[in-house]
């Protein structure tokens, strides 16, 4: 699989290596690249998510924990903590420090299969998108790399989770994938210098910008914003990754697959304008608020571009997929 990872199936020792010809030529196999999933994480990451139960009421807040990827509730924990991802994210320091404590406390986890899992944000004041933020992709359309962000925005009401399905709007017979890395406002700010950046920066997350090409590139006088705003067009998750749990943020592996088939593999060194810069570009203009989400661009192999262009119906899935942030996968409806 092109997006995957190559690492040895095992450590070997000194006296192992030391073995016969037949142990020499298992281990020339083992370490053959083998296709399979990037490592689960450690458990000590901080992955912040929403989730409902129906043994409980209404949207709480979490924390996927271990492994297993099982759910600690942060409410059940603290039951003065907010319920909602932006308002947590507005008591700053405060509410991740409890947080932090039920991360490194024996705590009882939910099962994945007893909970449904929400979009890490919703409702937030804005979701700002920036195109064509990939060299590769710029060079995919044959187009010269932009000089300055190309900015553009979704509604949030396009906001689905991580494992909902994508509807595909009778409006458009053009709909199409992008894998792209989230990043979500931490702080409040306006006129951001690109150095202070990360201080604003709560996390990181996986998305998915459905984009209705015929809306995008041949209608609505060719502004992209209805094209990229069609209810559940923007996907979002499995986890906000707390900015301190990924070390360079602009050095993962992301791709998309279609069907089991990868679409897009590349690496986020690739964007052409960094977090920091798009902070500071964005801030610029308008103020920035806890639970804002930043769109930071897409790889190449997207559909329309394909020679002929291939376009998602009804029955495919979408899987993207980002190193260390985990996978979002939606059926397309």
């Amino acid at each position: 699989m092109i997006c995957s990872r190559y690492r040895l199936r095992s450590a070997f020792s000194l006296q192992a290596l030391m073995l016969g010809f037949g142990a020499r030529r298992l281990l020339t196999a083992l370490l053959q690249p083998q296709p399979q999933r990037w490592p689960l994480q450690p458990s000590r990451d901080m992955r912040l998510v929403q989730f409902q139960a129906p043994h409980l009421a209404g949207p709480r807040l979490g924390l996927e924990s271990g492994n297993d990827r099982g759910v600690i509730d942060l409410n059940a924990f603290d039951s003065t903590l907010p319920k909602t991802m932006i308002e947590f994210l507005e008591q700053g320091e405060a509410t991740l420090s409890v947080a932090r404590r039920a991360l490194t406390a024996s705590l009882p986890t939910l099962l994945r299969s007893e909970v449904t899992f929400l979009p890490p944000v919703t409702r937030p004041d804005k979701v700002v998108c920036v195109g064509m933020n990939y060299v590769d992709h710029c060079k995919e359309q044959k187009v010269p790399v932009p000089k300055e962000p190309i900015i553009f925005s979704k509604f949030a009401s396009s906001i689905v989770g991580p494992y909902d399905e994508v509807v595909l709007p009778p409006e458009s017979q053009e709909v199409d994938w992008e894998v792209e890395l989230a990043v979500i406002i931490g702080k409040k700010g306006k006129h951001i210098k690109a150095t202070d950046a990360m201080a604003h920066v709560a996390g990181f997350t996986v998305a998915h910008d459905v984009s209705a090409r015929d809306w995008q590139m041949r209608r609505n006088g060719k502004q992209w914003l209805l094209g990229k705003t069609f209810d559940t067009f923007c996907p979002l998750g499995p986890a906000l990754v707390t900015k301190d749990s990924v070390p360079d943020p602009h050095n993962l592996k992301i791709c998309c697959r279609v069907n089991g088939e990868v679409v897009q593999s590349s690496s986020t060194s690739q964007m052409v304008f960094k977090t920091e810069e798009l902070i500071a570009w964005v801030s610029q203009f308008v103020t920035l608020y806890p639970g804002d989400v930043f769109l930071t661009g897409t790889p190449p192999g997207v559909g329309v571009f394909r020679k002929p262009p291939v376009f998602l119906k009804k029955g495919d899935e979408v899987q993207c997929e980002i190193e260390e942030l985990g996978i979002i996968i939606n059926k397309v409806v």
